[in-house]
């Protein structure tokens, strides 16, 4: 007959323990179901500010927030705040007391019916979350990345899309992302935002090296390091699914883990999540994937250069605006119209699916 909970949540990774706490926090009987569940956490996570909940405390941040930079053709300041999470800390404070943690593997979770089974041979009736995240597969668009920690104090960078890398300007552009994650410690990360198929962590391993020897920093091999790979395409919305799994990537920026925990409390509650504007809204960032891909290597800064001189409130609508549909198309047009003619025929096209 199997076990019965009022919440059945299928993979703990941020987006899975995230509500799991949440629902716990309410008292609701919740059963957490992953192959390793004591797995500890080592991605190194951030966020925009205004996108973390409340209830999320101070603790799980690195350090304090700063206004990053970007470089394109040149270069910007982004006035909203940014912080890296504490990544143990994080994940500690996505406390599962009182959760029945299973170690096992899903292998039918159908929410629906409201049963999960697992390769145990366990079932489970309930509200069922799928939080696994998204497999990787070949026509999935993915985003890699090779980073190091060193001794540094550097300002934050959030993109970096000169070349000194290394590349040809008609080679498949990288950027670099540079963030503290702790006092006088730099993360430093040459990041392939999005490629189908994307670069390889050994190319951009070599495209770091490269640019922080043009910059005077010397890698002695004892850095710890950090390597990337997800799809950033693949997740439905809806259907009982959640995070990466549920569409929460932000197809532009590889980035679900604020977006996941701004929702936990909708999705425990029961409530929607999914409105007819945040859909469109999804279909929208799609589209701007698409438009992504498609574009030639030189005009990819080219891109980034018009979408960081748009007004900060559309900045802010189309990277964190989950149901801000209105906000979304103003952004888009605005961008559409200060691009040359070349990327703008590009974009159309790639669009409308005929790139």
């Amino acid at each position: 007959m199997g076990v019965c909970a009022e919440l059945i949540v299928c993979g703990l990774g941020p987006a899975g323990r995230a509500v799991a706490h949440r629902a716990a926090v309410r008292g609701l009987s919740v059963v957490a179901i992953d192959p390793r569940p004591e797995r500890t956490w080592t991605a190194t996570y951030a966020a925009w500010v205004d996108e973390v909940p409340e209830w999320v405390g101070d603790e799980v941040f690195a350090g304090d927030g700063v206004e990053p930079t970007v470089w394109a053709m040149g270069k910007h300041r982004i006035g909203r705040e940014y912080r890296v999470f504490d990544t143990p800390r994080l994940q500690n404070a996505l406390a599962v007391d009182g959760v029945r943690v299973i170690a096992d593997r899903v292998t039918q979770a159908d929410a629906r019916a409201g049963s999960v089974r697992t390769a145990g041979g366990q079932v489970f009736h309930g509200r069922v979350i799928d939080a696994r995240g998204v497999g990787r597969a070949p026509e999935l668009a993915e985003q890699t990345a090779y980073g190091v920690v060193v001794e540094a104090d550097e300002p934050c960078v959030f993109m970096d899309w000169r070349l000194d890398n290394g590349a040809g300007p008609d080679e498949p552009r990288s950027f670099l992302y540079t963030v503290p994650v702790a006092k006088g410690r730099m993360l430093f990360e040459e990041t392939c935002l999005a490629g189908r198929p994307a670069l390889t962590p050994e190319l951009l391993r070599t495209r770091l090296e490269h640019r922080l020897r043009q910059r005077g920093i010397e890698l002695d091999g004892t850095e710890s390091v950090e390597r990337v790979r997800f799809p950033v395409e693949g997740g439905k919305p809806g259907g009982g699914r959640f995070g990466a799994a549920g569409g929460l990537v932000h197809p532009a920026t590889g980035y679900s883990v604020a977006a996941s925990l701004a929702a936990a409390d909708t999705v425990v509650e029961g409530n929607r999540l999914w409105t007819a504007r945040a859909r469109a809204v999804a279909a929208l960032r799609r589209a701007g994937l698409r438009s992504l891909l498609a574009l030639p290597p030189r005009d990819v800064p080219v891109f980034f250069e018009a979408f960081f001189d748009l007004p900060a409130a559309e900045q802010r609508s189309y990277l964190s605006g989950h149901d801000d549909l209105t906000g979304t198309l103003a952004a888009m047009a605005t961008l559409f119209a200060g691009l040359p003619p070349r990327v703008r025929r590009t974009l159309a096209s790639s669009s409308l699916g005929l790139g």
